[in-house]
């Protein structure tokens, strides 16, 4: 990553930078979004075989990334339904 990386406020493993993903938040040190690794513990993936699959992933960023998308949740509370 480059200079234009900016550790989301609060954090200290998710990241934003417009020349990264497209600005998407990710991960500090990969080219992994948050969404990426959040759809990964959805299909039931340990941080350890993320890891393992993703060399350079740090499993300690998990805690992070979970926190991250609930707050980015209650933030965003609209939920398209079906009628």
């Amino acid at each position: 990553m480059n200079n234009t990386s900016k550790t989301v406020c609060g954090y200290c493993w998710i990241v934003v930078d417009p020349d990264l993903l497209g600005g998407q938040p990710a991960i500090r040190g990969t080219r992994l979004s948050v969404a990426h690794v959040l759809a990964c513990l959805a299909e039931e993936m340990t941080a350890e075989e993320i890891a393992n699959d993703y060399p350079g992933f740090p499993t300690e960023s998990v805690p992070e990334v979970l926190r991250f998308a609930a707050q980015h949740l209650e933030r965003h509370r609209a939920v398209d339904v079906a009628p």
